[in-house]
Parts: structure tokens; C-alpha cells; sequence
């Protein structure tokens, strides 16, 4: 996958990309998964992201390569701070309580806090799994334990919220993140998604739009 970044200059409507790998079990761990990846894109149209995802020979090799492929198609609502120092999403949608909604949650952390982050944030990932409300979650990262993120698909943005504010590991580290000063740079983005295609899982990617 990282062979991909000279393959992904000057293409047509591309105005921000990253190779994200995974971590294992749900994502959220130390140890690397290298079964799944992530390719995070803004296009200035669907029409040239269906053009890429059509006709781009790289594209076409990494397809050659999975046995599973999903794609998101979502709007950007909701945009704080910067990501290698810029702010790569720009609102065109708004958010619904009733409605779905995708988070993601970015962070560079600081060296000589990873073992403080690393050491709390397994509780975090686990208790996101007794949640209805989740659809899907998954940690991600462009470095191994430095560079991390989380990508999350939720049923309403209130159960969403419900999560983030209602359950006591979240806010916990919420609170940790600000008092011990965990990232050197951070990034908080919510979407609305409006489609999805593939299989994800063995499942068929349709299932994840709730209703």
C-alpha cells in the first residue's frame, strides 16, 4: 500500500488522500493487521472518484490484490483542527440527529506519551462493542503507534452522542487526553454518508445505510 503515494500524485479531482493501515482484532491495538487497509480520499466530484475507481491502474491492482473491497461515499459536515497541518475537509452537508452518521478521529502522538496512550486506550475500543448504535468501527494509522486514527459508522448521530458524552470510558479519556497532552496534532471530522458498495466482512456493503 505504500508503495502507492507516486501512483497517487496529480490524479484528476484528488485533493487529499491516505494509506491508512490497520491494527488488529477491532483495529484498536498496537500490533499491525495486515490483511486490512483503508484508502481515505476527497474528491471534488463523484463523477472523477467514479473515474479513478473505474479506470486507475493502481486502483485496479490493489482490487486484484482483495478478496473483499467497501466503498464510503459521504459528505463532510463537521470539521475541528488539522491534519499534516491542513484542514482537508470542507463542509457541504448538515447533520441530523435521526440520521447516520460517520466519525473520524485523528491523532499524532507525542513520543514520549505512547505509553501512557497505549496503555488506556484498549478500554475505550472495548466498550464501544456493546453499543447498538455502532455499525462499524475500525482503528487505523498512517505510522504504527504514532500516527493514529478512528473511523467509525453510527446509526444516528444521537446514539453516537449518547456514546461520547454518556459512557465513562470515552469521557475518561477525553479528560486524559487534554490533562496529560497526549497528541502533537489532532483532527475531529463528521459525515454524512449517502452510499455504499461492496462487501465488507462477507457482508454486502447496502446493509450498513441504516434506514
Amino acid at each position: 500500500m505504500q508503495l502507492g503515494h507516486d501512483q497517487l500524485k496529480d490524479i484528476d479531482g484528488l485533493t487529499f488522500y491516505k494509506i491508512l493501515g490497520s491494527g488488529a482484532k477491532n483495529g484498536f491495538s498496537a500490533k499491525p493487521n495486515f490483511g486490512t487497509y483503508v484508502l481515505l480520499c476527497n474528491w471534488e466530484s463523484e463523477i472523477q472518484a467514479e473515474s479513478f475507481f473505474s479506470e486507475n491502474n493502481f486502483f485496479k491492482e490493489y482490487q486484484e490484490r482483495s478478496c473483499e473491497r467497501m466503498t464510503v461515499y459521504m459528505h463532510s459536515a463537521e470539521v475541528h483542527g488539522t491534519w499534516d497541518g491542513k484542514t482537508p475537509f470542507q463542509k457541504n452537508a448538515e447533520l441530523a440527529m435521526d440520521k447516520p452518521i460517520i466519525v473520524l478521529t485523528r491523532a499524532r502522538i507525542r513520543f514520549r506519551k505512547l505509553l501512557s496512550f497505549w496503555s488506556r486506550v484498549g478500554s475505550v475500543s472495548q466498550s464501544l462493542e456493546s453499543y447498538d448504535g455502532l455499525v462499524l468501527s475500525i482503528g487505523v494509522g498512517e505510522w504504527p503507534l504514532i500516527q493514529q486514527a478512528t473511523l467509525s459508522i453510527w446509526k444516528t448521530q444521537k446514539e453516537m452522542m449518547d456514546y461520547a458524552y454518556k459512557n465513562s470510558k470515552h469521557r475518561e479519556v477525553v479528560a486524559l487526553t487534554r490533562k496529560l497532552n497526549w497528541y502533537k496534532e489532532e483532527m475531529f471530522a463528521r459525515f454524512v454518508p449517502y452510499k455504499f458498495v461492496g462487501v465488507w466482512e462477507g457482508k454486502n456493503a447496502s446493509e450498513f445505510m441504516p434506514e
